[in-house]
C-alpha cells in the first residue's frame, strides 16, 4: 500500500495559521489577566507596609525550639470584626 500525498491541505484551518493567532492571542489575553491582577493587588497592598511594631519583645532571646517564643510572636495592631459582631 503506498502512502498517498494530503493534496487538500488549508493553511487556514485549526491546525494552521487560524490555530497559531487563537493560540497567541489565548497566551496574549493571559498574560494581560495576570498583568491587570499584580498591578491592581500591588496598589492595594501599597498602602498596607510592612510595621514591625507588633513584635512584642526583642528577638535576641529567641531559642530554635521553645514555647516560649510565643510571647515574641507578632500581634494585630487592627483586630478585624467578624460579620454580625458588635463592639
Amino acid at each position: 500500500m503506498a502512502a498517498t500525498e494530503n493534496t487538500h491541505r488549508n493553511p487556514w484551518g485549526i491546525n494552521g495559521l487560524l490555530g497559531m493567532l487563537i493560540a497567541t492571542g489565548l497566551l496574549l489575553g493571559i498574560l494581560a489577566f495576570l498583568i491587570s491582577n499584580a498591578i491592581r493587588i500591588e496598589r492595594a497592598e501599597s498602602t498596607h507596609y510592612y510595621d514591625p511594631a507588633p513584635i512584642v519583645d526583642s528577638l535576641d532571646n529567641v531559642k530554635m525550639i521553645s514555647k516560649d517564643n510565643a510571647k515574641f510572636a507578632f500581634v494585630d495592631v487592627k483586630p478585624e470584626e467578624k460579620k454580625g459582631e458588635k463592639k
